[in-house]
């Protein structure tokens, strides 16, 4: 998703402690040791980490600064390598049958289980090689005058690494900003009630 589009998904999040000052100047020193990693090469099902804002290649944030006036702009990249469940259990038969004929030859009559997982494993291995991972981009703009971090997803498992990714790199947590979490930050009153009901209206617009 992107915040370029005439429309976009997102989650609103508060950062819940204050921002150190001393965290500005190493800001993009701290993106760089969380950046992305690239798994073309390697057996990883998948690999995330920080890019530059519309730059999925550049790991190093060398394109253009992250700061943009008042906010700070960078992107969550996530490559995520999928292996078709057929394809596997094709290999993981085609791989146990070889296993079964040498078994013959040398007198063994059955495969152990032990066995059964370290060819599963060869076969994952050997198929993760001849699959590129798909890679997606998540952009974050944080402005950093009120504390408001937007990040262009609404899925749970995204938030999720996102909110993980966020306090490992900059040791800072986040509150998603729900429409309860939203009211009180706008109306300066903390004593809302724990639970509100939405309000009911009838065919004609009016209020039921």
């Amino acid at each position: 998703m992107s915040f370029l589009k005439s429309s976009t998904g997102f989650t609103r999040f508060r950062i819940n402690e204050a921002v150190p000052q001393t965290l500005w100047p190493e800001l993009t020193d701290l993106l760089r040791r969380n950046s992305f990693t690239d798994i073309d090469e390697l057996p990883e099902d998948r690999s995330a980490g920080w890019t530059a804002y519309g730059d999925i290649l550049d790991t190093t944030f060398s394109s253009a600064p992250v700061e943009k006036g008042p906010y700070i702009v960078f992107s969550l990249r996530l490559d995520t390598r999928r292996v078709p469940p057929g394809v596997i259990k094709k290999h993981l038969a085609l791989a146990l049958k070889k296993e079964e004929a040498q078994n013959r030859e040398m007198g063994r009559k059955f495969i152990s289980r032990e066995r059964r997982k370290e060819l599963k494993e060869q076969v994952l291995h050997k198929l993760r090689m001849r699959f590129l991972p798909v890679p997606a981009e998540f952009e974050v703009v944080w402005n950093t005058a009120d504390a408001v971090v937007f990040f262009a997803s609404t899925r749970a498992q995204m938030v999720d690494l996102f909110e993980e990714m966020f306090v490992r790199t900059f040791n800072l947590h986040l509150t998603p900003l729900t429409p309860y979490e939203l009211a009180t930050s706008l109306s300066g009153d903390a004593t809302l009630p724990d639970s509100l009901e939405a309000t009911e209206f009838n065919r004609a617009g009016g209020q039921a």
